[in-house]
């Protein structure tokens, strides 16, 4: 009997007959994103050539890991996402982070940093320090990075429409430890279509937003050998309600159009495609999680050599950072927050992670604690040094299970990415609202789920304590940090050579003012002459103007 007719006979003579006496818990069983599964996978679920589909670690496809030995060399960077109130702060809470065994700095930025407003502007006032750290001037980021070798730790930033200048803050800072800008590695997020299409922290509109970015990924090619220019972000896809499919299919889709564009300055794909890098959620449903990012990793290896005609293995390897769903904490009960971010860091890493942050538990409540700071690096030090399952590339590889949900969120991904192909590309896709509507349509979907209780939420929708009292320890900022930060703003302003800024500021809307001019030298001259974040945004209001979103449903 071969394993087909096996297969039938299971089903109808021992599986059918089992539940017609013991029901199952569910009519349906299906992953978070609505893909329904069955009992059990076979061989008879995998299909193709192994060596197409999948290869092995460090080759082509790369469907099993970009890297031969993948973290039986060295585990993923221990990247924890921190930063508030100023720079003093801030940089304690690295120092700390970084004596508790975190490999790798990723800096958060207050919402006027962000939207290139100065602290002492009336619409930041209430922002300064809030969600991440004010970050208005270079010596602001010297402060940040006291007592931290630039020259030995990387450093990620999660800036988009304001990240040139942030980047230039962190050269200015180097330089003026008699440093090369060569040597900084790390990361900025520069990814501007994801703003559009999720998160909204934008300032100008799409074109000149896209000839920004891409000026960054032109000069960090030249000049910056050691950084990745862009974090093609699906993280913020995700947490506003996208499922796993439509995470790596929009984000996938931005590449392209980053790709495209780059390609249109006359840059050759081997020269900046190896640093172009991609940031991920990871969720509870592990083997759905592991699938997306397997998934994600062979699509982009196919994208980069058939689309793009790349031919440096390193140019087909999708580089991803992957930070524990946010979304997926729960206000109530927070501790148990802890069990999910273990299980979503799980994931990450059997998907092959480059890098991963762990949420703290108290996330649905505030910033974290340092304690709670301090057990999220704990959890990935357990995933890496007790589990076992860095010892082996791609340890879920082969499962049936595993492997027949890699091709369908493959397939169903491709068909997405289609449908933006035949609109014109992502930018298209995002000025007729496609992405958007899609994103809300799923984000409905899924909360429906939720409250109908279909899709499980533990505390929430299932074992719900309505006597809890919440008596989790809720980080708060000093509201006393927002006045010291704009006195020390105004002190920058009366020392430094006022000319000069001025000068720079002009040249820098020059270069604004022309298409065919990189704006990022002029952007480093401005910042290290002492203009603010608010002052070079708001030359750049003043040629571009401000992006005002159109009502699209």
């Amino acid at each position: 009997m071969d394993i087909e007719d096996k297969v039938k006979e299971w089903e109808e003579k021992v599986y059918k007959s089992w539940i017609s006496k013991r029901a199952e818990r569910k009519k349906n069983f299906t992953t978070f994103s609505g893909i329904q599964v069955k009992p059990v996978y076979t061989p008879l679920d995998v299909k193709g050539d192994y060596m197409e589909k999948l290869g092995l670690p460090g080759e082509y496809p790369f469907t099993r890991g970009i890297y031969p030995n993948m973290y039986r060399g060295r585990i993923w960077t221990i990247r924890q996402y921190a930063g508030y109130g100023s720079a003093e702060e801030t940089n304690i809470r690295f120092r700390k982070l970084l004596s508790a065994g975190q490999t790798g700095l990723s800096m958060a930025f207050d919402l006027p940093t962000q939207l290139g407003l100065d602290p002492d502007n009336e619409l930041a006032y209430t922002e300064v320090g809030v969600v991440g750290v004010s970050m208005f001037h270079w010596k602001e980021m010297d402060i940040v990075m006291s007592e931290i070798p630039l020259d030995k730790v990387s450093t990620s930033m999660t800036i988009n429409a304001t990240a040139m200048e942030l980047l230039s803050m962190l050269i200015s800072t180097a330089e003026s430890r008699g440093l090369d800008r060569s040597i900084l590695d790390g990361t900025v997020q520069n990814d501007i279509l994801k703003e559009y299409i999720a998160r909204k922290n934008f300032i100008y509109p799409p074109q000149p937003s896209m000839r920004y970015a891409i000026d960054i990924i032109e000069y960090s090619a030249k000049h910056l050998p050691k950084w990745h220019p862009i974090s093609i972000s699906g993280y913020h896809i995700r947490e506003a309600g996208a499922d796993a499919v439509l995470e790596i299919a929009f984000t996938l889709a931005d590449g392209i159009e980053y790709v495209r564009k780059t390609l249109e300055r006359g840059i050759p794909v081997d020269e900046f495609a190896p640093h172009l890098s991609f940031f991920f959620a990871a969720y509870t449903n592990i083997f759905e999680e592991v699938a997306k990012f397997r998934a994600a990793r062979r699509m982009w290896a196919k994208i980069m050599k058939e689309w793009f005609n790349a031919k440096k293995p390193e140019s087909l390897m999708l580089r991803f950072h992957t930070q524990t769903g946010g979304a997926e904490l729960t206000a109530q009960q927070p501790e148990i927050n802890i069990i999910r971010t273990t299980l979503q860091a799980l994931a990450a890493v059997l998907g092959g992670t480059q890098s991963l942050h762990v949420n703290s538990y108290d996330e649905a409540l505030a910033l974290p604690t340092e304690k709670a700071a301090k057990i999220a690096i704990r959890v990935q030090q357990i995933i890496a040094y007790e589990s076992g399952v860095a010892d082996v590339a791609d340890p879920l590889g082969g499962s049936y299970y595993i492997e027949w949900l890699t091709d369908e969120i493959e397939e169903r991904a491709w068909k997405v990415i289609d449908q933006i192909e035949k609109m014109g590309g992502m930018i298209k896709a995002i000025e007729n609202g496609f992405p958007q509507a899609q994103i809300a349509e799923s984000a409905y979907r899924i909360q429906k789920r939720i409250e109908e209780g279909d899709l499980a939420k533990v505390g929430v929708n299932m074992f719900y304590e309505p006597d809890w009292i919440g008596t989790t320890e809720v980080f708060r900022v000093n509201p006393e940090i927002r006045e010291r930060v704009i006195l020390r703003l105004n002190k920058y302003r009366k020392e430094r050579d006022n000319i000069k800024v001025r000068d720079s500021l002009d040249k820098l809307r020059k270069a604004a003012e022309k298409d065919n001019e990189n704006l990022f030298p002029f952007m480093i001259d401005a910042i290290k002459s002492g203009a603010t974040v608010g002052e070079t945004s708001g030359i750049l209001r003043e040629v571009w103007g401000e992006y005002k979103e159109p009502s699209i449903f």
